[in-house]
């Protein structure tokens, strides 16, 4: 049982850790453009470098 009065007050400090990288990420615009990575994956583009012999 003592390892809980451990335990507890980790959890709560990664927990809170967490929720201020999601606030962070929402803040800073992290979740603006979801679909444009997608489709940009998929394209092909004429922009890719050519291979150096």
């Amino acid at each position: 049982m003592n390892v809980l009065v451990f335990l507890i007050p980790v959890s709560l400090i990664l927990g809170g850790i967490g929720l201020a990288a999601f606030l962070w990420s929402l803040r800073n615009d992290q979740y603006e453009d979801l679909e444009g990575d997608a489709w940009r994956i998929l394209s092909e583009d004429d922009d890719a470098p050519t291979p150096r012999d």
